[in-house]
């Protein structure tokens, strides 16, 4: 266990100016804290918030973080409380150790929707400070290091969360050491067979590749050596892991595999990652399509590298990153990098704007805009569970670099479409797309975009995004957009259905229907918004009758009255219990008129109907499968949760709904912008070669369109089919249904809702 002296030491060794006596405080309050608390290893408890700790001065993070660490658990494990932590050492660190409680608290592998709500909880607790994920992610390295004390079940759950969750944070933040240690001890535990053939197959390798990589190292170290280039060379061995997911991915054998090594050119300047570069190129064959320059388009994560592939020494192809000292602890480390280099710019006396700029450039690098844009989506309150599929396709999926016309950048996951650079670029471009140029070229807007592309968007006002555009992209801030751009369309189309409910009812009344009348109404209602009661009627989850009551009690009361006068005189014109054609008087919300009275004036319960112009109108409106089209009679049927569905008034499947919730609709076609309705016919035709042609001839010819053909009986002479069309108004349905009995093969042609 390392001892309290070691600990400090190991602090000031690269910050002289930490806090040492809080150091010293908290690695003592922390030992007595856990007392004689021991983990599955049998070791006391404290050994682990201190290895914590010493991972994260690995990392050469801040005193505040290095005592988060040691206190990490306390809250959780012992009687210490938040209040207590404040008091000793500070609000800063009291906040870091409660963020760390919450996260302790959250299970990651659950339920889907449990699991889901957990994230969000996840990433509200680290996106406050980003120190919260740093410790979160050492403490876990701590604890895969130590698995083997653990019952298989919870190996398994741990494992599972680690690569799912905090491995991909952990390569989003840059930190690729922890991930990729983090990533071998949950594939050593999840699949410790393949763990153990492919480790087995890599000491092979390594045993008999010996002397190549030196080999190899070498003669790249003496190559640049040559042209006066001061690098450090050295090869690498590629993890376990990473191997075995490159093999299930391409299903190829280990042995297939071209980058097993990789060798690392570190250099101390930008320019000269490019002259070893060309000193590389010069010397050995390129391998086409190896070459990725991450320095001047960095990862999304910061990170920053040229990776090409030569065939080398003994004609084997030999994978080379180059990059500065700088790019590769950033590539190591990640977030915590930042610090460190923030940190050596202050001990070294630089110029304090310097200093800004280092501060600035870590709160808009890559992982912190990632984070927020994340949080972003989060808080916009789309449902939790897209929120996970979204964030794991964001966290697992590498990347193209994308440029807009003016030169902006923009990082996308691999098989982004035009759609999805809309959405990166800002949500309402995302909304009001129509179309796409890829470098000057008009492309369908679910093309694949490839590295280099130069992409345009144009747009269109008031444009909505279908709901089938959620299949068409791949990052999570558009399927999100998407989708809650389609909830509010919906929601706007419950709200109009419902304001017109209400304010032909108003009108009915002889009253004006507001806002502000709605407003006062709400406490009644229980609702908290105008728009919220306006939703919920053309929902049909809440009766107009009670909306009236509440806000305009008075007026509903007159009309009564007089409505039942009106009934009084006109009881001697009807017979007894007669109620009127279609029992009207049962009909809910708007009914269908009555026309007025005796002396030629409206009544109450008169209504000038319900306009309806089609199913891409701005209410919710479907129709039932007979269709009904322009020219029909129709009634309305409020459905709940889907609003008005349309029916025609012949049509056998109106009796399913003895005039629950009918309402008086009319049709108001635009001449000047004709849409198609749907209707069905049935058609009895001979059974030869060449009678769908000629039926098909027909409706085409005259203007139709066929949505559907399906064969309802079939016999040896004669064949019955139903036929779904979209036609403008009855006018052409009845049209083509002259045209197709004027065929010799057609027996039979009627119209049919069934």
């Amino acid at each position: 266990m390392m001892r309290q002296y070691e600990l400090v030491e190991r602090v000031l060794s690269y910050d002289p100016k930490a806090d040492e006596a809080l150091l010293n405080r908290a690695y003592v309050y922390a030992m007595k804290a856990h007392g004689n608390q021991k983990r599955a290893s049998g070791d006391p408890y404290f050994t682990h918030p201190l290895e914590v700790a010493a991972i994260l001065t690995d990392l050469k993070l801040d005193d505040a973080t290095i005592v988060t660490a040691l206190l990490h658990d306390v809250i959780e494990d012992t009687p210490v409380t938040r209040a207590e932590i404040d008091q000793l050492f500070g609000p800063e660190i009291g906040r870091l150790v409660d963020g760390l409680t919450k996260i302790r608290r959250l299970d990651l592998v659950t339920k889907k929707a449990e699991q889901a709500e957990n994230f969000r909880k996840l990433l509200v607790a680290i996106s406050s400070d980003i120190r919260v994920l740093l410790v979160k992610l050492a403490d876990r390295v701590h604890n895969m290091r130590t698995m083997e004390y653990m019952k298989p079940e919870s190996r398994k759950r741990i494992s599972e969360e680690t690569l799912d969750i905090y491995a991909p944070l952990a390569a989003r933040m840059g930190m690729e050491q922890v991930r990729e240690e983090l990533e071998d001890h949950a594939f050593r535990w999840l699949h410790p067979d393949a763990y153990a053939a492919v480790t087995a197959k890599l000491a092979e390798l390594r045993k008999t590749n010996q002397n190549l990589v030196e080999e190899i190292r070498a003669a790249l170290a003496a190559k640049l050596a040559e042209v006066g280039i001061d690098a450090e060379v050295s090869g690498r061995e590629k993890k376990p892991y990473a191997i075995w997911r490159k093999m299930a991915n391409k299903q190829i054998s280990l042995e297939q595999l071209s980058d097993i090594y990789a060798f690392r050119v570190i250099t101390k300047s930008i320019d000269d990652c490019y002259r070893v570069l060309g000193v590389a190129h010069t010397t050995w064959r390129t391998v086409p399509g190896r070459f990725k320059d991450y320095i001047s388009t960095p990862k999304q994560n910061n990170y920053q590298s040229i990776h090409t592939t030569i065939v080398g020494p003994r004609h084997q192809r030999v994978e080379l990153q180059i990059r500065s000292r700088m790019m590769h602890e950033i590539a190591e480390y990640g977030v915590a990098a930042h610090a460190i280099y923030k940190d050596a710019a202050r001990l070294n006396g630089q110029a304090q704007s310097q200093v800004q700029s280092s501060d600035e450039f870590q709160r808009d690098s890559g992982p912190y805009v990632w984070l927020r844009r994340l949080v972003e989506t989060l808080l916009e309150g789309s449902n939790s569970e897209e929120f996970l599929e979204h964030t794991k396709l964001e966290l697992f999926q590498d990347q193209v670099f994308c440029f807009s016309p003016k030169g902006r950048l923009i990082a996308l996951p691999r098989g982004a479409t035009p759609l999805d650079f809309a959405y990166a670029v800002h949500t309402d471009v995302g909304n009001a797309a129509v179309g796409a140029f890829v470098n000057g070229r008009r492309v369908p807007i679910d093309s694949t975009l490839r590295n280099g592309d130069e992409v345009e968007i144009e747009t269109a006002k008031n444009h909505t995004p279908p709901v089938a555009w959620e299949n068409l992209v791949v990052t999570g801030r558009a399927r999100s957009a998407i989708r809650r751009a389609a909830r509010d369309a919906v929601r706007r189309q419950y709200s109009e259905l419902g304001r017109r409910l209400i304010a032909a009812q108003f009108d009915r009344l002889g009253e004006e229907l507001t806002d502000d009348v709605l407003k006062k109404a709400l406490p009644r209602l229980g609702y908290k918004s105008a728009d919220d009661v306006l939703a919920a009627v053309g929902r049909d989850e809440l009766d107009i009758e009670n909306v009236l009551k509440a806000a305009i009690p008075e007026a509903l009361e007159q009309a009564a009255n007089k409505q039942e006068g009106y009934r009084r005189t006109r009881r001697f014109g009807r017979a007894s219990g007669q109620e009127g054609w279609f029992n009207i008087d049962r009909v809910m919300s708007l009914k269908f008129r009555e026309g007025g009275d005796e002396n030629g004036e409206s009544v109450a319960g008169a209504s000038s109907g319900l306009a309806i112009r089609g199913v891409r109108d701005d209410l919710p409106v479907t129709f039932e499968p007979g269709g009904a089209v322009p020219g029909d009679r129709i009634v309305g049927v409020m459905i709940p949760g889907e609003g008005i569905r349309i029916f025609q008034i012949h049509s056998p499947h109106l009796r399913d709904y003895e005039h629950e919730g009918w309402i008086d609709v009319t049709w108001d076609v635009d001449p000047d912008t004709p849409q198609r309705f749907p209707a069905r016919i049935s058609v009895t035709a001979l059974n030869e070669p060449g009678t769908l042609a000629q039926i098909s001839k027909v409706i085409g010819e005259a203007g139709g369109n066929i949505d559907n053909v399906r064969m309802v009986r079939r016999a040896s002479d004669f064949t019955e089919m139903r036929i779904e069309l979209e036609v403008l108004d009855l006018v052409h349905l009845n049209h083509i249904i002259a045209g197709l009995r004027e065929k010799a093969v057609v027996n039979k042609v009627e119209r049919v809702f069934d």
